[in-house]
């Protein structure tokens, strides 16, 4: 089977080899396992592997295998810019290791797939006005994953119920919500899109905020959703 695919991880597997994380246009998310060259010769190269790659593959899926095995990798999409520059690349490892977690277990979902390329592309192709990417991507993924919020609920001095994914008159019985000032911004975020988004003035503090507030809902809603190492070095990056 030839397919599309975007590295979500890779690690070194014993001497020669990778433990390689794949989210595949045809089958989700696969893992496999990659006997790397022992000369620069070779049809799969390391650096196929870095975090976001978009490759296009080629493998014989085997059922109840917990690594498959490649045929052969190649790059579907060159990037520019993502790999180096230094913003971008931030913003592309936090990303790596947030989709980790977030597509854990995820079938095949091509809208899903097309999503995360397409924006991956966009990002690589942006000049500027990118600081608000992250905010933007995370909310709209939570369309394809199944807890996008309810936003035809909200009225000036709502709460938002970060369980129930929507917005409420008062405080629901439990501690997991946002007080009606926060819960302001995230009817703000949610009207913000990748060509838009310059056109929003949030500061550093408020930004951030957001960030923990969009990975806080993500970790109400999968389960064993872990504190992201990268989540700080993106914090750092954006005035």
């Amino acid at each position: 089977m030839k397919t599309e695919a975007v590295v979500l991880r890779s690690f070194k597997y014993g001497d020669n080899k990778l433990i390689v994380d794949l989210f595949t246009r045809s089958d989700g998310r696969v893992s496999f396992v990659v006997p790397l060259p022992k000369s620069g010769k070779g049809k799969i190269k390391k650096q196929f592997f870095q975090p976001l790659s978009q490759l296009t593959v080629e493998y014989d899926l085997r059922p109840r295998v917990q690594l498959q095995r490649l045929k052969e990798a190649g790059l579907a999409y060159p990037y520019v810019s993502l790999p180096f520059d230094m913003v971008k690349l931030s913003v592309s490892l936090f990303l790596s290791e947030f989709l980790c977690y977030a597509l854990r277990g995820e079938q095949r979902n091509e809208l899903l797939y097309r999503y995360i390329v397409d924006s991956l592309q966009w990002l690589d192709e942006c000049r500027e006005g990118m600081a608000n990417f992250h905010l933007v991507f995370l909310m709209r993924l939570t369309r394809f994953l199944g807890f996008y919020p309810n936003l035809d609920d909200y009225e000036e001095g709502s709460c938002f119920d970060l369980r129930g994914s929507c917005f409420c008159p008062h405080p629901p019985l439990h501690r997991d919500f946002l007080a009606p000032d926060e819960a302001r911004k995230i009817s703000l975020m949610m009207r913000m899109n990748y060509q838009t988004m310059h056109l929003f003035r949030i500061s550093r503090q408020e930004r951030n905020r957001l960030l923990e507030v969009a990975v806080r809902y993500y970790a109400i809603h999968i389960p064993d959703f872990p504190e992201l190492k990268s989540l700080e070095v993106l914090k750092s990056m954006f005035d």
